[in-house]
């Protein structure tokens, strides 16, 4: 099947942000094993291509690659654009683009910051804004924001700003589910624990990961499984924890009292200040 006759048939669309590698390269293999159409959108532009044009070959579907940096202001707007001009309607949206600001809070200087913060945040609401109208007017449509275990969890010294945003996007995704529980459109919050992809190398946290037991970890492929099974079914999970370990630590930290919770990951939080030490001491 080449693409224009691809494309004269009326295909689902699914967007994937943070599309060339780990969880959100997962979700565009196995939105594209579901028929979807993708439009795959992150920085790399050069592994964008590279990805569309094997699952277009692989899966007969149609691919459109958007390289962006969802740091930038009008990125948004920007991609709105785009598939306006490709006439591309998206019944499936992953919010997965995420990254963490390694070391304590005034480590790093507030531009930083904020970049974080467009991204994990800002852009999240405003991609779903800008489709949520569409896809409501093309139900069935399915929204799934990447947020994680730690938005589950008290937070813990360094990363400070990734388990607040994930934490939000927790809570944003409840109230959109609340909100279109009659419009057709299904929303689920993904919360993964540690799982196996270049995150812990883009924020510099890769040895200390491989000190974990391998029973904390789970695959991209189980966790995106799991994602689009629990935004899919019937009654939607709103807040999906894959993982049995996961599952686990979220119901303790949801009935242990805060003052145990919070000596538990001071504990923790130890290694990543001896983390912190060596690393200065590398650099000087």
């Amino acid at each position: 099947m080449n693409e224009a006759a691809i494309d004269s048939a009326k295909q689902r669309w699914a967007l994937v942000t943070g599309a060339s590698a780990g969880i959100g390269a997962e979700f565009c293999r196995q939105l594209a094993g579901l028929n979807y159409s993708l439009v795959l959108v992150a920085r790399r532009s050069d592994r964008l291509q590279q990805l569309a044009q094997k699952l277009a070959a692989e899966h007969a579907i149609a691919c459109r690659c958007f390289s962006v940096d969802l740091a930038e202001a009008d990125a948004g707007f920007r991609l709105e654009e785009f598939l306006q001009d490709e006439g591309i309607t998206i019944s499936f949206l992953v919010n997965n683009a995420g990254y963490g600001v390694p070391g304590t809070f005034n480590q790093s200087d507030w531009p930083t910051h904020q970049a974080s913060l467009q991204v994990m945040l800002n852009s999240v609401c405003e991609l779903t804004w800008r489709f949520l109208p569409g896809m409501q007017s093309s139900a069935p449509a399915y929204i799934v924001n990447v947020a994680s275990l730690a938005g589950l969890v008290p937070g813990s010294a360094r990363h400070t700003l990734y388990s607040a945003t994930k934490a939000f996007l927790i809570k944003f995704s409840q109230s959109l589910a609340m909100e279109n529980l009659h419009t057709g459109v299904s929303v689920s919050a993904l919360c993964p624990g540690f799982t196996y992809s270049e995150f812990h190398d883009v924020t510099g946290t890769r040895e200390l990961m491989n000190e974990m037991s391998p029973r904390m970890w789970m695959t991209s492929k189980d966790v995106v499984a799991y994602g689009i099974t629990s935004v899919m079914q019937k009654k939607p999970r709103i807040v999906a924890v894959p993982g049995r370990l996961n599952r686990f630590i979220a119901l303790m930290a949801k009935l242990l009292p805060l003052s145990v919770t919070q000596v538990l990951l001071q504990r923790e939080s130890r290694k990543w200040r001896q983390q912190d030490q060596i690393e200065g001491k590398d650099k000087h």
